[in-house]
């Protein structure tokens, strides 16, 4: 049986107070109690890189919740793997940079 999910994408405005529109937003698709701190994470990282933009990317596919936010630019290394990355490490089942470099993923399970 083949799986099925959904995507959403969202370009939030590279600004602080974002950061809690990011979390809604995530809180309005998905049911897991980790994917708003998880998505808030990858948003700040990718914020304090300096992007202007910070485009949040969610997709579901059977049990699994994706998350990906990423800016225009590579990411610098301290934005990364910084305080925020042990926090998603801890609760994704997996976690990385896309492939431009410009973003980081995480994926994690889907609450029953």
């Amino acid at each position: 049986m083949p799986e099925s999910g959904q995507t959403w994408q969202k370009a939030f405005k590279a600004e602080p107070i974002e950061a809690s529109h990011v979390r809604l937003w995530i809180v309005g698709r998905v049911t897991h109690p980790d994917a708003p701190l998880v998505a808030h994470e990858l948003y700040v990282a990718v914020l304090g890189s300096g992007a202007p933009v910070v485009e949040m990317t969610l997709s579901t596919a059977d049990t699994r919740i994706r998350i990906t936010a990423e800016g225009p630019d590579p990411l610098p290394l301290l934005y990364s793997h910084g305080p925020g990355w042990a926090i998603v490490k801890g609760i994704a089942t997996r976690t990385g940079l896309t492939t431009d470099e410009c973003g980081l993923w995480a994926q994690i399970g889907s609450a029953k």
